[in-house]
């Protein structure tokens, strides 16, 4: 669970690890706060001791499925729930949407997709969907995570930096731990895990960010790590 303030909490309940871990990773960079249950039970538990903003809840799952936890929670309040399945079918659609369901995406789905549709519902709902103003300071950068917007000061001045959306999560990613040594491995975790990329592809991404920051005179940002991958900037 990341430790954004007062950013909305979304309980996720999935069993499938694999589309549990994509979808917490592009919410969590998006500045929401996740908490993960694998099974329906699980789900109502902690839905009742956590009281989250939105709930994206499978329809397949053990103990169980996703209409009993959709019910369960209609009979508790109005949560917003958006539901995640497999089924395709307008019955089932229906159903959910008879239920109470706010929303309803069929795998497989665009992750980013799923995103935009939490944000529009907590919308919906009136509640906040980001945190407001979370702006990272790290001398000479500003990152302004909301908004995708990054500065760097030179001379004095602050100057945009004209960044790729991966450079921008990379770059944000290591500021937020500014001393932190990140493998290859995690930034592709981290800023690219809606692909299928290999972990070269970072060195490239890392190598472009690093010649935009040194023509604005700003050397040795990534700083290369031996044997491990990148840092925010060397140790001093």
């Amino acid at each position: 669970m990341t430790d954004t303030l007062n950013s909305s909490l979304v309980l996720i309940v999935e069993d499938e690890p694999e589309i549990a871990d994509i979808l917490q990773a592009y919410l969590e960079r998006e500045g929401l706060r996740t908490v993960r249950a694998t099974d329906g039970r699980r789900g109502l538990e902690s839905h009742q001791a956590l009281k989250p903003d939105l709930v994206l809840l499978d329809v397949q799952m053990p103990l169980l499925d996703g209409w009993q936890v959709l019910a369960a929670i209609r009979q508790r309040g109005d949560t917003p729930v958006i539901m995640l399945t497999a089924l395709d079918q307008d019955v089932d659609k229906l159903t959910g949407l008879r239920i109470g369901a706010d929303d309803y995406v069929v795998k497989p789905f665009n992750p980013a997709e799923v995103v935009a549709r939490v944000h529009a519902v907590l919308r919906r709902a009136g509640r906040p969907s980001r945190a407001p103003g979370q702006v990272l300071r790290v001398a000479p950068f500003e990152i302004d995570l909301e908004n995708h917007v990054a500065t760097v000061e030179v001379q004095g001045q602050p100057q945009p930096l004209a960044l790729t959306l991966t450079e921008f999560r990379l770059l944000a990613e290591m500021a937020r731990h500014p001393k932190r040594a990140y493998s290859r491995a995690e930034l592709l975790e981290a800023c690219l895990p809606e692909g299928d990329a290999l972990e070269r592809t970072v060195d490239s991404h890392i190598s472009k960010l690093r010649k935009k920051l040194e023509d604005l005179g700003i050397d040795g940002v990534p700083a290369s790590v031996r044997g491990v991958g990148y840092r925010f900037r060397g140790v001093e």
